[in-house]
């Protein structure tokens, strides 16, 4: 049951989050149609496509982890069992995995928290906010680090990835 909420909720963010790309791709096509057809760049473009490409890299996180798309090293692994891949994946949890998510959901709500308390915004062109970009952070270590609580539980109960 938890493990379904847990991977229901990064594929629901994956596949919202995703739209971003659509969207992203759009600003930058018209921001090129402006430059070099009618010579007239847009001022906001910039900024707004690495706004939406931060988030949309970001958030990816804990939807990449559910469907194993991340990088995996799996040259000593390949040769063990079944029980012995199980033992390496969670090894891998608990020394590697769970550490660095614990960091980075605690130093990007630092990091967050303090953007949002000075009112942070970018330098460029247009003055945008930046603490939603780097709150989008703290909810991506937290979505991330749920994903690797699902995962180890799928390894303890020997179940293979949910799909849907």
């Amino acid at each position: 049951m938890i493990v379904r909420a847990i991977d229901g909720l990064n594929e629901v963010v994956g596949r919202i989050v995703s739209v971003l790309a659509i969207i992203f791709a759009g600003i930058i096509i018209y921001d090129v149609v402006l430059r070099y057809v009618f010579s007239e760049p847009t001022r906001w473009a910039f900024d707004v496509s690495k706004q939406l490409f931060g988030f949309y890299f970001i958030l990816l996180g804990g939807y990449a982890l559910r469907h194993n798309a991340h990088v995996r090293v799996d040259i000593l692994t390949e040769r063990l069992g079944r029980g012995g891949q199980r033992v390496a994946d969670l090894l891998g949890y608990v020394i590697f995995f769970f550490p660095f998510a614990w960091v980075f959901l605690t130093r990007s709500w630092d990091f967050a928290s303090t953007s949002w308390a000075q009112g942070e915004v970018t330098y460029g062109a247009i003055q945008m906010p930046v603490y939603p970009l780097k709150m989008a952070m703290c909810v991506a270590a937290g979505l991330l680090l749920l994903q690797g609580v699902a995962e180890v539980l799928k390894i303890i109960l020997d179940r293979q990835e949910v799909s849907e």
